[in-house]
């Protein structure tokens, strides 16, 4: 999707991570390794977002998540509780153009996934030590590793 703004658009970025290892993408446009995500669109909110981008991007559904959750369990006329994001940061995509990412941490049920081909080189899971070879942004590498920590198996 193209920027929705000139300045800053919204983001949201999934850290999935499966057996003590974390989906990344490599990026065809960028040419560089990315967690799943995206904009979020005018229409939606960050949670339609955070799903649409994880099904479009590796072929995993909602169903096949688990998610830490913290929103209230109560009812609210007109209140959606969102997800709350781990992570929330600001960074330079082009120019003076940024990006506001929310960015979630989840592990997955299933290690299946899907490349899609037209916007990425390759996907795949990768361990802590693969992590620490792996040419990327130490930031990338921050969030990949803290997700990993955070949910381990046990």
């Amino acid at each position: 999707m193209p920027h929705i703004h000139e300045k800053i658009d919204f983001t949201i970025a999934a850290y999935i991570v499966h057996k003590d290892k974390v989906l990344l993408i490599h990026h065809k446009e960028l040419s560089k390794w990315l967690p799943i995500g995206g904009h979020i669109e005018l229409n939606e909110d960050a949670d339609e977002a955070l799903f649409r981008k994880i099904k479009e991007e590796c072929g995993l559904s909602e169903k096949d998540l688990t998610i830490s959750d913290n929103r209230p369990r109560i009812r609210s006329k007109g209140t959606k509780f969102l997800l709350t994001p781990q992570y929330v940061d600001i960074h330079e995509i082009r120019g003076s153009h940024r990006h506001i990412v929310l960015i979630y941490f989840m592990s997955s049920k299933k290690d299946k996934i899907k490349l899609k081909e037209h916007e990425h080189n390759e996907i795949r899971w990768f361990d802590k030590t693969e992590l620490k070879k792996t040419l990327m942004s130490p930031a990338l590498r921050f969030y990949a590793t803290e997700a990993l920590k955070m949910l381990r198996s046990k």
